[in-house]
């Protein structure tokens, strides 16, 4: 199996299954001088971890990372960071009646036939568990760019089903279960998540990443653009079925006199592009909307077929998230994180010497939020 890794500079490989031992990853290309302790990692992994509310799945794992390699007397060296994270709560059994059926809306159908075999318990491979690796490597860019560009990279949910969530501050994001940046919504996406529970189903969800403090100038102009990057990270996260930078869809009814971004001396006037033009950094915030699909493991008998073919009904028991979008959050952040930092280090390899005489104007984001950037690290 190929495509496991991530970046061109910066590059991320992951391992292993759901039901598996462990999972882990390592990251090539981590410049060195970065202080880094497990700590630093588990802060995200804990935002993300199942178990966490009676609202997400009910699997019992503590996502304890363990940091194998490149770092030494607390700092990256600059070799090779392995990290691993243990598998202890797997219920293979949940999965027995699966082993030889494919669930509508997972990758059991197309895996089956592309490889001829099937880790069924979890899904293996396909199974959201793979982003726990993806978060581990996430908090590492992630302190890179806030220490070395004042980067801040911040996610909410925007919308459960057809709930939508008005954005009110970030103070409220990590005050609740849903990361919801409105308090008053609380209430409302708990009785919606208990009824799907109850019912056996399942929703989808909308979410909103923001990266702040950007630089002018990252990404390419062609093919590597960035907001093609950032495209491609998103898509490559379970359950994900549609992105949008900025304005995303709804350019198609605006003019072009309301799409484009003016700028005056004290910055742009709007962030309609979400902070990328012709595939660069525009110095304005990125701008990042997901689609997250209902999740596909519902108890509810839905139509299949088994491997011979021959029709049949199924539903799926187990511990599964009645809206996986939720914890998708985190998730998002961190392949933000991932696609800035190798931008960062293919800008800072090209580019790091060009100096212009305009200044860097940035403007504020649709919620006004304004970050101060702190020192950079000498």
């Amino acid at each position: 199996m190929s495509g496991n890794t991530f970046g061109a500079l910066f590059r991320v490989t992951t391992f292993g299954e759901s039901h598996g031992p462990v999972i882990g990853c390592v990251i090539d290309g981590c410049p060195p001088g970065l202080p880094l302790a497990a700590a630093d990692i588990q802060t995200d992994l804990d935002r993300r971890k199942p178990g966490t509310s009676r609202h997400v799945t009910q699997r019992r794992e503590t996502d304890e990372v363990e940091i194998l390699s490149g770092v030494f007397d607390a700092e990256t060296t600059g070799a090779p960071i392995a990290f691993l994270i243990h598998n202890r709560d797997q219920r293979s059994r949940d999965y027995g009646n699966i082993a030889d059926a494919f669930r509508p809306g997972h990758a059991d159908y197309a895996w089956w036939q592309k490889y001829g075999v099937r880790d069924y318990r979890g899904g293996g491979r396909a199974s959201a568990r793979e982003t726990a690796a993806r978060v581990a490597a996430g908090a590492v860019a992630r302190k890179w760019l806030a220490e070395r560009f004042g980067i801040v990279i911040r996610g909410y949910l925007a919308q459960l089903g057809d709930l939508p969530i008005a954005f009110e501050s970030w103070d409220e994001v990590d005050r609740n279960p849903f990361f919801a940046p409105n308090a008053e919504v609380v209430p409302g996406l708990e009785a919606r998540l208990d009824e799907l529970r109850r019912a056996g189903d399942s929703s989808g969800a909308r979410i909103n990443i923001v990266a702040g403090n950007m630089p002018v100038g990252w990404g390419e102009p062609v093919f590597d653009r960035l907001d093609a990057d950032i495209a491609h990270a998103m898509m490559s996260i379970n359950a994900v079925k549609g992105i949008e930078i900025g304005a995303g869809f709804a350019a198609v009814s605006q003019s072009g006199s309301q799409h484009g971004d003016e700028l005056t001396p004290d910055g742009f006037l709007s962030n309609h592009a979400g902070g990328v033009l012709g595939g660069v950094s525009t110095g304005q915030d990125i701008l990042v909307s997901l689609a997250v699909k209902p999740t596909p493991s519902i108890r509810i008998a839905r139509r299949t077929i088994d491997r011979a073919g021959a029709p049949m009904t199924i539903g799926t028991e187990g511990r599964h998230d009645p809206c996986v979008g939720i914890r998708a959050v985190p998730v998002a952040e961190a392949m933000l994180a991932l696609t800035l930092i190798d931008h960062a280090l293919r800008w800072r390899a090209q580019c790091g010497d060009v100096h212009t005489i305009t200044p860097h104007i940035a403007g504020l984001s649709p919620e006004g939020w304004q970050t101060t950037p702190p020192p950079r690290r000498k």
